[in-house]
């Protein structure tokens, strides 16, 4: 029956014409080290030449990559295992060069082209097959995407070898300590975070090798490639009720690389109305095609998360060759428009998407993983993660790369806004005076070395990109601009010719974004933060970067740091004993602020306490900067949510995929509607980010002290207008007089007219002394806690507090392995970290993936409740 079905697609497929999708080569290479080579790749990539003694490769991957699979240095995400791996810089590159050796079948038929495409190397290489060398010239740029049209050398009845060599950058840079290094890894047009930063050690080879796709595409006479589809939404939009008409826009190139003329149709549907244009390529060419204008009536938009639907229209656009077709590429289309305008007000940007003013609530993203291995699953579970923190836009860091395709459709999906930067830093690049760096400012200031190669490259990733409806903004690098023969190029030529639908930022913190008027860098500030000054210190009026900490819990550190080194870290007299593993690892102090929980007794502790900090922390920096709404601000941009590596600070979730308190704070304080406590004059407010006047709205003001004991301060029913925040009433006697002593909990909830619950929010916050007396002491609660599965990975979990007892305060939920107890990762909580009541209940969802026959568990652990393990029911 297989057989009859792979024959029947046979036949579809040739019925249809050349146009097939594009296959990865991503199993069965081999590798070898430059040093243990002796032939020339003529010779190499001859099949009868043996390749017995090599070892198995990982491509898409980077030689460090490798090098770990085949169990031949220790994983450098763990403990100190990195410091024992050899530095490119201390070695030599050669050390890091090697030969990427591939074997497989494929033949062109008649009237077929044959593409070998590479998505991504670093740094340069040579490519060589069945004996002919492919380039002219070492292929140079890890930001280039390079095609080869094989046809002419495949072989017929026999399997094809493909032999690449790939150097490593020159220079490497030296790994010194310094941001970037010695700076000198940013004269490549490359990633700097390599040679180490303040929140990464080097990555040894700095990832050399072939780190992105390798494919093969089969087309007729022409190859139909780097489409570009512009939506153009006029007028201001709601998310819902009929549409007035947007205007779609396509264009595409055509490659001819045959000796003939070939005459044919562009064409595409869409909705029902189809798009065509006849064309005629002359002969070894490359022509761009605008396609006529299509009117889409009524159409379905695409919105950022927690304002619409995120709505995608598949679209085939294809090249006709009389019955044939040639060539096609699927893309999905989101019709949204982006614009910008200067709020004269905050004096800074604001970005609206469809005509509607969106306040930016962003984190900074630097890459999914240090050593480049990237997977689908893995964007789209990182990306969900900033989609339930309520995030709207993640900014791509400019030390680090252009996303891959696979990060951009995962920020379609869940609605992401993308604001990417091309590659450069202050740091490197020469902002700054710094003692580690081997050059002056005068000469980093011309980094790269080669401009020409910057804006081929640059040219090159915006055609990759530019049809993601997420992506929203460009930005010429971080914390300083692009050397002027790059980014006025950029600015004014490039983007222009290539997009020009999108805004461009010269770089991170430029005044065109974000005017200084305060001085200083205008961005920050980083690290732990006292939770008023969230509320009452006036930052820049679109920051960049502001962040706080963010360790895991003891499950996650016990992940990276070996059991002789799990040590708390220690406060006194001002300053910190840090462990050396949570050193290397990056560890930003906590400092005072575990103290007012009490002295952490052991690590376990610690981890429980930071993450009451963390959530605070997080809570309120959203929450401040939402209270100054179109006021203060127009947006912020998180330093940072996530890590690529085993770090010790700026996380929402580890690198393991494990969510922290931060995610779980930020959940709450970013939410569209959300009801909130200004610590600095004790008011009560809500922030409404969302397009629509919410009215009917029942606020709930309650305290709750630690025995339990209810104290309403009122129920009134109240409204707020759209994209907006404003205050309501100041509870600052009520709160004077029950927190004295011990502190209080306040429990502040919006509920709709069927009584349902639309924002809960509660604090827990400290006495006249600044101490939380009350939770050091609070009383041990014992919780009724059910588990039943809704549905196939999807779990429901319910907490009950019996009334009479006091708050219990702050659960967290996990899945776990009924057999290790160690927690099934990723798992996404529709909330977690939650406290309970007196007399309620809250029932929290759980949604992963199975992958094993192993039934699971809900670990259930709190402050003051017992451990426990919940079995699940049906």
């Amino acid at each position: 029956m297989k057989k009859t079905l792979l024959a029947l697609a046979s036949l579809l497929t040739s019925a249809l014409g050349f146009a097939q999708q594009p296959y990865e080569l991503n199993a069965g290479w081999k590798c070898a080290p430059v040093g243990k080579v002796a032939v020339k790749g003529t010779e190499l990539s001859n099949p009868s030449y043996s390749l017995a003694n090599w070892q198995p490769a990982t491509v898409p991957g980077t030689v460090l990559t490798t090098l770990l699979n085949n169990k031949q240095i220790p994983d450098p995400f763990y403990g100190m295992n990195n410091k024992h791996i050899p530095d490119i810089y201390h070695t030599g590159r050669d050390y890091y060069t090697y030969w990427f050796v591939k074997d497989f079948k494929e033949e062109a038929q008649s009237g077929e082209q044959v593409w070998l495409q590479f998505r991504g190397i670093n740094y340069s290489c040579e490519v060589f097959l069945n004996g002919k060398k492919l380039t002219d010239k070492p292929h140079t740029g890890m930001f280039l995407r390079k095609t080869f049209n094989i046809t002419p050398y495949l072989k017929k009845g026999s399997p094809n070898r493909l032999a690449v060599i790939v150097y490593p950058p020159d220079p490497v840079g030296n790994p010194n300590g310094g941001q970037g290094g010695d700076g000198t890894i940013a004269k490549n047009v490359s990633h700097q975070y390599v040679a180490g930063w303040d929140w990464i050690q080097p990555i040894r080879d700095r990832n050399t090798g072939i780190w992105d796709k390798v494919t093969i595409e089969k087309t007729g006479a022409i190859h139909l490639k780097n489409p570009h589809v512009v939506t153009l939404v006029p007028g201001k939009r709601m998310p819902e009720g009929p549409q007035k008409p947007a205007t779609i826009k396509v264009s595409t190139e055509l490659e001819n690389p045959t000796a003939n003329r070939v005459e044919g149709m562009v064409q595409y549907t869409l909705e029902g109305t189809k798009i065509s244009k006849k064309v005629s390529i002359p002969a070894k060419s490359t022509v761009t095609v605008d396609l006529p204008a299509l009117t889409l009536n009524n159409p379905k938009l695409w919105w950022p998360y927690g304002y619409g639907q995120q709505h995608l229209y598949p679209v085939t656009i294809q090249f006709v060759a009389g019955a044939n077709v040639s060539d096609e590429e699927k893309i999905n289309i989101g019709v949204r428009e982006i614009q910008t305008e200067w709020n004269a007000t905050t004096r800074s940007k604001q970005v609206s998407v469809n005509g509607q003013k969106v306040f930016i609530k962003g984190g900074n993203w630097i890459i999914s993983d240090a050593m480049l291995r990237f997977s689908p699953e893995r964007y789209d579970a990182e990306i969900r993660f900033h989609r339930d923190m309520h995030l709207n836009l993640i900014r791509i860091w400019g030390g680090a790369i252009t996303e891959r395709p696979e990060f951009y459709e995962a920020c379609d999906k869940y609605g992401l806004l993308v604001m990417q930067d091309f590659w450069g830093s202050g740091d490197c690049n020469g902002r700054w005076v710094d003692p580690a760096k081997l050059e002056d400012q005068w000469t980093r200031r011309k980094y790269p070395d080669d401009h020409s190669l910057f804006l081929e490259s640059a040219a090159d990733q915006i055609k990759m990109i530019r049809n993601y409806p997420s992506l929203a903004i460009w930005c010429g690098g971080n914390e300083i601009t692009l050397p002027t023969d790059i980014m006025l190029p950029l600015r004014d030529s490039l983007l222009p010719a290539l997009d020009g639908t999108r805004w461009f930022i010269d770089y991170s913190n430029s005044d065109d974004m974000s005017f200084n008027s305060l001085g200083g860098n205008g961005d920050g500030p980083y690290g732990i933060q006292p939770i008023a000054k969230f509320w009452s210190f006036k930052t820049w009026p679109f920051n960049s970067e502001v962040g706080s900490v963010g360790v895991g819990d003891i499950q996650s550190l016990e992940r990276f740091i070996p059991k002789e080194n799990l040590t708390a870290p220690q406060f006194s007299n001002g300053k910190s004993k840090v462990d050396s593993v949570w050193d290397y690892h990056k560890y930003i102090g906590y400092d005072e602020y575990i103290d007012p929980y009490g002295k952490a007794k052991d690590t376990r502790d610690f981890g429980l306490k930071a993450q009451v900090v963390n959530y605070d922390q997080y809570r309120a920096l959203m929450e401040g900067f939402s209270s100054h709404m179109w006021e203060w601000y127009t947006g912020s941009i998180i330093w940072k949510t996530q890590n690529p590596w085993t770090a010790l600070r700026g996380q929402m979730y580890d690198y393991y995929l494990d969510p922290n308190a931060c995610l779980y704070g930020l959940h709450s304080g970013s939410e569209p509607l959300h009801i909130m406590y200004n610590p600095v004059d004790s008011m009560v407010m809500m922030a409404n980010n969302t397009f629509q006047t919410q009215r009917d709205l029942m606020m709930v003001v309650k305290l709750y002290d630690m025995k339990g004991k209810e104290t309403v301060i009122t129920q009134v029913f109240t409204e707020i207008g759209p994209s907006t925040a404003r205050p309501y009433l100041s509870i600052a006697k009520a709160l004077e007089k029950a927190a004295k002593e011990d502190g209080v909990f306040l429990s502040l909830r919006l509920l709709n007219l069927n009584k349902e619950v639309v924002s809960d929010n509660l604090y827990w916050l400290p006495n006249e002394k600044g101490t939380y007396t009350g939770l050091q002491q609070l009383k041990k609660v014992d919780i009724q806690a059910t588990a039943r599965q809704v549905a196939k990975g999807k779990i429901a979990v319910t907490l009950r507090n019996e009334a009479n007892n006091p708050v219990a305060f702050f659960n967290r939920i996990s899945l776990v392995h009924s057999q290790t107890k160690q927690r099934v990762l990723p798992v996404f909580y529709s909330d977690n970290y939650i406290s309970i009541l007196p007399g309620e209940q809250k029932t929290i969802t759980l949604e992963y993936t199975p992958k094993t026959e192993d039934k699971p568990l809900v670990s259930l652990e709190g402050w003051n409740i017992g451990d426990r393990f919940i079995p699940i029911g049906l």
